[in-house]
């Protein structure tokens, strides 16, 4: 039970984290377009932001649910 938790959560945690680097990748596309030199900065900040956004949501959404007694 506990080993099938810790799979679901990991599987989660990658599918959650390949979404916000497309999402930091387009984001930093369109920025490199209007300014060249932020482009970097922003994505780096995105790319770091999504590993530990996607890490909270993966664990919350893999959570046991509580069964009331």
């Amino acid at each position: 039970r506990q080993r099938k938790r810790a799979m679901s959560l990991l599987i989660v945690y990658v599918g959650l984290v390949i979404m916000g680097n497309l999402i930091a990748y387009f984001v930093g596309l369109v920025i490199e377009r209007t300014v060249p030199a932020a482009s970097l900065p922003v994505f780096l900040a995105m790319y770091f932001l999504f590993l530990w956004v996607s890490w909270v949501i993966a664990v919350r959404i893999t959570q046991p649910r509580v069964r009331p007694q």
